[in-house]
């Protein structure tokens, strides 16, 4: 299988190493596009693939194409793209925001796949939420769904307009985890603690408590219970985070971020 990578940031050699960690692809039938001087040396240094600066009729010797441009750069390659592009080549697009239709329309191509990643998939621990355009056959969306889960795990949806909740809960997550994880970090230190030790003290819980949550056969409401005994400390800090409206502001916020989703993918 040959591949194509239109831009090669954090996320698009995120899919490029798992495709090469897992033999998916080799080297030489990677092509990876990216315009940035600075980042097209590095990434030649790295070898991780055929690396190139511009758009041209290579591209449309690959059977997939991804899309990992920033969406606002979009714009600036389409029509690059709309004059190489074959007929049978698959469009996976990881662009935040853009829906199949319009990208279909500027690449005058039918075949695109349109998914929303997160960032622990250059971990090959991301989840991916993805759809795809009715006329991608099922051979075809199988095979992009193999070359996705090499990044971690995915969700296949019908409704594309999913996408957006996806992105909100789990494309911008990560952030929601690493906020909630500062916040216990600041009040360790608060209580005294040093930056190390607070840090340590908060990841590791969290880890553990990662596990117990895919381990354990509870739920979420039992395994709270289990730490927290009537009249004890944890019900102390779970009654200030319920009077301040914690949960709420939570699911306000995530919902807030779907909207704005929304809102982006119609321009």
């Amino acid at each position: 299988m040959k591949i194509a990578i239109v831009g090669c940031g954090n996320m698009g050699m995120a899919f490029a190493k798992s495709f090469l960690q897992y033999d998916l692809v080799k080297k030489d039938d990677l092509l990876l596009i990216e315009k940035s001087a600075d980042r097209s040396e590095g990434l030649k240094k790295e070898k991780a693939g055929v690396v190139v600066d511009t758009i041209g009729p290579h591209v449309g010797e690959s059977d997939l194409i991804i899309l990992s441009v920033k969406p606002q750069d979009f714009s600036s390659v389409h029509e690059s793209l709309r004059a190489v592009i074959q007929p049978k080549q698959v469009i996976l697009s990881i662009m935040a925001g853009i829906p199949i239709a319009q990208i279909q329309e500027k690449l005058g191509h039918p075949l695109v796949v349109r998914a929303m990643p997160n960032t622990p998939a250059m971990l090959g621990m991301g989840i991916t939420g993805f759809t795809a355009a009715k006329e991608v056959d099922l051979t075809n969306l199988r095979r992009v769904e193999n070359l996705i889960n090499a990044t971690g795990r995915s969700i296949f949806l019908e409704d594309e307009s999913m996408l957006d909740a996806v992105t909100a809960l789990s494309g911008s997550g990560p952030a929601y985890f690493y906020y909630v994880v500062k916040a216990m970090i600041d009040a360790g230190k608060q209580m005294g603690f040093d930056d190390a030790v607070a840090a340590l003290l908060v990841k590791q819980t969290m880890l553990g408590a990662y596990h117990l949550i895919n381990t354990a056969d509870k739920s979420l409401d039992e395994l709270i219970k289990a730490v927290a005994s009537k009249g004890g400390t944890t019900e102390a800090a779970l009654r200030e985070f319920e009077n301040g409206g914690l949960s709420d502001t939570l699911v306000t916020g995530i919902k807030a971020a779907q909207k704005r989703a929304t809102e982006l993918s119609k321009g």
